[in-house]
């Protein structure tokens, strides 16, 4: 079926069709008929299925049928998200599909100066996309009235709840009217999920879109064992050997992303970072000209591994393996996106192993490995650029090689 055949807004048909969406995936064939009738969903579909999608095409149909010309009339939807990245796509895609609509989409989240949302909030919107934090000051405050919702809707409510934003959903329900819609969206379900969801909704419709490998197949997913203080070169051959391709790297900790960076950089390799430790102006900079192709590499945190659609990402690398298992699959699903493919490539160390083991018990499968060769893994040692490092004594000293433990030997 295609999305000509719906029976949405022709104005929503006209921008889908220019964005290139002519049939749905499998989550938004599910979830647009019953929210269109009116009815809340439980959705459980994995990164990159088309989630927002899937909400916001029949939510902005819903809007702009019921709109008054002229009058407007306060939020009628609430979309909660877990992050400001998150916000911010999530208020493209609306925009995006609901160009042609007379239906107002904005975004609200911390780190800015609120006086610029306060001023758009003042002239009316249809549509509120916000996080937890600025969403509550501006309530407080007196800027923002959620007395004519008519639809909630939570994505990534897994992420949320991981961050402990539970509380927060919890109070929110204070403000909000009892007769309206919930849409809860999540890429997993356990039992603190169907405990939330069940208690947010009403009689739901329940839609899993879950496949056996939760990885999504058009990407190539493979590790490679490599020791801790060798994962620079590594990486360094992967990007002088691959100069065309959008890489994107993640990383455990702050503080690794900026010594990773630190480390390209001394073999002429430009990256940037992302990480709780940006300021937010900073932080769209950086994916803005990671975007654009302006930078090739991107080093990151797990705050950037949730719902953030970064076009033509070609290699994502697991530097560092997630302590999360399901973070893995968050991870991976930035590379291979729509029809794209894309690799995503694990360095497994000896003391992560361990953590291997729990991803790999949460795939249900084992993970493919790159063998390399000792010939091999020596080559690309000696590849490297950075001869400021002194590699090869510690790498001797490390193996029980040196000249001077032979000798005694």
């Amino acid at each position: 079926m295609k999305f000509e055949q719906y029976s949405i807004s022709p104005d929503i048909k006209k921008s889908l069709s220019k964005l290139g969406f002519n049939r749905p995936t499998d989550i938004q064939f599910k979830s647009i008929p019953p929210i269109m009738r009116g009815e809340d969903v439980l959705a459980i579909a994995q990164t990159g299925t088309g989630k927002t999608a899937a909400f916001a095409i029949p939510v902005l149909h819903l809007l702009d049928e019921r709109k008054i010309p002229g009058r407007p009339d306060g939020i009628k939807c609430l979309v909660m998200v877990p992050t400001r990245e998150l916000a911010l796509q999530i208020t493209g895609v609306f925009e995006q599909i609901g160009k042609h609509t007379r239906v107002k989409t904005f975004c609200v989240f911390g780190g800015v100066e609120q006086g610029p949302q306060i001023a758009k909030l003042e002239k009316g919107i249809d549509i509120l996309v916000a996080t937890p934090g600025r969403m509550f000051d501006l309530v407080s405050q007196g800027y923002i009235n959620f007395g004519r919702i008519e639809i909630l809707i939570l994505d990534e409510a897994d992420h949320m709840l991981d961050l402990g934003f539970i509380r927060d959903i919890r109070d929110l329900l204070k403000f909000l009217p009892k007769n309206r819609q919930t849409l809860f969206f999540s890429a997993t379900i356990d039992e603190k999920i169907k405990e939330l969801a069940y208690s947010l909704t009403r009689k739901p419709i329940r839609i899993q879109i879950s496949p056996k490998d939760p990885v999504a197949k058009n990407v190539d997913h493979s590790v490679a064992f490599i020791e801790m203080d060798d994962k620079r070169f590594f990486l360094e051959r992967i990007v002088e050997e691959n100069p065309d391709k959008k890489i994107l790297v993640f990383v455990r900790t702050k503080v690794r992303a900026e010594r990773v960076k630190k480390a390209m950089e001394r073999v002429g390799v430009n990256s940037e970072t992302i990480h709780g430790d940006k300021e937010q102006k900073e932080r769209f900079e950086v994916l803005d000209k990671f975007r654009s192709g302006e930078i090739r590499m991107l080093i990151a945190t797990d705050v950037s591994a949730r719902g953030i659609d970064i076009p033509g990402v070609n290699f994502v690398i697991n530097y560092d393996l997630p302590e999360q298992s399901e973070n893995y699959v968050h991870r991976v699903g930035r590379t291979g996106r729509a029809k794209e493919r894309g690799h995503a490539v694990s360095f497994c160390s000896q003391e992560e192993k361990p953590i291997l083991e729990e991803i790999e018990m949460y795939l249900d499968k084992k993970v493919k490995v790159l063998e390399i060769g000792k010939g091999e893994y020596m080559e690309t040692l000696d590849f490297t650029k950075d001869h400021d490092n002194d590699w090869r004594s510690l790498l001797k000293e490390e193996a029980g090689l040196s000249p001077k433990k032979r000798k005694k030997k």
